[in-house]
């Protein structure tokens, strides 16, 4: 009699087939990179905004909106009430009645300021728009319960479609380009399609725009001379010549931001700082940016603060040993700069005699309207588009920059150049601008995700060498920069850095913007800037309270900070210092201004 076979006892013919190969599982990485091309390939389309960013914002507005009866109510009462306000205007005109504008222009808007926008109707279209700008910027503030950043967000986009069909822009609604077409028979006209053509073949072939030939670097600007000591796969170290019979005895350190080429601190002769700089008897050195490209996908934050900072630092130390230096940084140059101190002061590393930042943020709560362009679904779709080439490209950050300041950076221009038919004179601020850099993949996504959207180097959870780089631990004297109409970092923004340290800081607001306020040299007309001093441990102000009382000043910040330099120097001065210092590996490799200032 046979015996039953057990159920789990598999057939004794299946003992000879080979086991069945069991799928390795997919990785991970593998379903992120379909996500990156997705997203990157919408990024082209879209010019890296996220369309998903503004939908969730203009989703927020409408559904708080349709649930706030009485913000629906209140925007009627005051649609209302400005038409009635410029129906009084139009009549008032209509009778030739002398008679106030119905609104004014917001501070900065020069849209409206010829003479011709005072005569109907140029004057009626004029109020109109600016009642319905004002009208908007209603409908889309103070929403209740809409997000704040989503609010900002459409107030945005709101203005930007409002300026599209702003009077002055159209030929025909603008009194002085209809004066001007009058005056020229048209030519005008032509002269602008000839500068609109122009202009597209330019950046078609990725040319410089018209003008910028007349600013080559290290000829016309970026020339004050000067030997590279140093160079790595980052940075070049330019050390400059001195002028003086006799210098300060602790050397200069300059961090420009990378975002931008480092020669905007050494435009011509008569508005370098550097220069300056040199003529007051410092020994100056300064970093010049890598331009990265795709290979350099893979530098990280920290390797711009170990390649950049801390190797120049150690050049520096070899050309001046035993001597401190009065460190400095510009913008993103600045907030590394910053990092780098605090790791420094938290590692006992005292080589620093001072710390100066210009427009440099190290609190990220309120970095101004840049913020319009830094959420998370924002961040995604640039990291996805950085991860696809290996870096985020300069024309990307420069329409974001235009954007923020579109009267003045595009429409304002489009009108001057195209429907007048006169070139705007090109500069060396505007060469430079248009002298665009890139930004690795990895270092910019870890610096818009932790400091940006984290915040982590104001919260004191920014890691450096495993431990927190807190700005707390700087010990040396401060010197910080703020300008009034800075849109890139907010003078607000930057004054917060009071409340992050409890070292002596000096701290000047001065007049112009991120870029012009920066390179203010003395002699300027109708330049200005506020000062005033915080003791080590003393109390915080705020920023009203500080406006009030820092001590106005005419002129330029420069002679402020040269004055505090000397103060914060060695009474006795010593001899220039040889160029470089072949004997610690340090010999000079080429004249200024390097060669990574000339990289496309």
């Amino acid at each position: 009699m046979k015996t039953p076979t057990s159920a789990s006892t598999p057939p004794a013919a299946s003992a000879d087939l080979p086991p069945v190969p069991c799928p390795e599982p997919l990785g991970r990485e593998v379903f992120r990179t379909l996500d990156r091309m997705r997203e990157a390939m919408a990024g082209q389309l879209t010019n890296g905004l996220s369309p998903a960013a503004l939908t969730l914002a203009l989703q927020d507005w409408s559904m708080h909106l349709a649930a706030a009866p009485g913000k629906r109510l209140e925007l009627i009462d005051k649609a209302n009430r400005k038409a009635a306000r410029l129906l009084c205007h139009i009549v008032a005109r209509t009778l030739d009645r002398e008679t106030p504008d119905c609104i004014e222009p917001l501070p900065g808007d020069y849209r409206f300021a010829a003479e011709g926008w005072k005569k109907p109707p140029f004057s009626i279209w004029a109020q109109a728009f600016l009642l319905q700008q004002q009208w908007w910027h209603n409908a889309t503030h103070e929403v209740p319960g809409m997000n704040p950043h989503h609010e900002e967000i459409v107030s945005f986009a709101a203005r930007q479609m409002l300026d599209v069909f702003s009077p002055s822009n159209l030929p025909f609604t603008n009194p002085e380009v209809i004066a001007r077409t009058i005056q020229t028979g048209g030519m005008n006209l032509l002269d602008g399609m000839r500068n609109w053509t122009e202009d597209m073949v330019r950046q078609a072939a990725g040319r410089p725009p018209v003008g910028a030939e007349n600013f080559v670097v290290g000829k016309d600007v970026a020339v004050t001379p000067g030997k590279v000591v140093y160079r790595n796969h980052l940075i070049e170290l330019i050390q400059y010549a001195p002028t003086t019979e006799t210098v300060m005895a602790e050397p200069i350190l300059i961090v420009p931001a990378w975002i931008m080429k480092y020669y905007i601190l050494d435009l011509s002769p008569q508005n370098s700082l550097i220069r300056h700089l040199v003529a007051q008897g410092h020994t100056v050195f300064c970093i010049s940016w890598r331009n990265p490209g795709a290979e350099d996908r893979d530098l990280t934050l920290d390797d711009y603060r170990r390649l950049g900072v801390m190797d120049a630092l150690d050049a520096v130390n070899a050309v001046l040993p035993e001597r401190k230096v009065h460190a400095v940084g510009y913008c993103l140059g600045g907030t590394l700069l910053s990092i780098a101190a605090a790791d420094m002061a938290h590692g006992d590393d005292d080589r620093l005699a001072s710390l100066t930042l210009l427009a440099a943020q190290t609190d990220f709560t309120e970095p101004g309207e840049l913020a319009l362009f830094i959420d998370h679904s924002q961040l995604h779709l640039l990291e996805s588009m950085m991860w696809n080439r290996g870096y985020l490209s300069a024309d990307q950050m420069a329409g974001a920059f235009q954007l923020l300041r579109s009267n003045d950076l595009i429409w304002s221009r489009m009108v001057h150049d195209y429907l007048m038919g006169e070139r705007t004179p090109m500069i060396d601020l505007m060469a430079w601008n248009a002298d665009s850099t890139r930004m690795p993949y990895r270092m910019h996504a870890e610096y818009l995700q932790r400091l940006y959207l984290d915040n982590e180097l104001a919260a004191g959870r920014f890691m450096v060498n495993g431990r927190p780089a807190a700005i707390q631990n700087i010990r040396v004297p401060m010197f910080v920069v703020g300008t009034e109409r800075d849109h890139v970092a907010p003078w607000r923004s930057v004054f917060k850095i009071h409340y992050l340290s409890n070292t002596e800081l000096t701290f000047v607001l001065t007049s112009g913007g991120h870029n012009a306020g920066i390179v203010s040299e003395p002699g300027r007309p109708r330049r200005r800037y506020r000062i005033a001093q915080r003791p080590a441990g003393g109390r915080c102000p705020s920023p009203d309270s500080w406006t009030q009382t820092a001590e106005a000043r005419p002129g330029s910040w420069w002679e402020g900070w040269t004055e505090w330099l000397a103060i914060h120097s060695a009474p006795d001065r010593a001899a220039p210092p040889a160029m470089g210092a072949a004997k610690a590996g340090y010999a000079p490799r080429a004249d200024a201004p390097g060669t990574y200032v000339m990289q496309r």
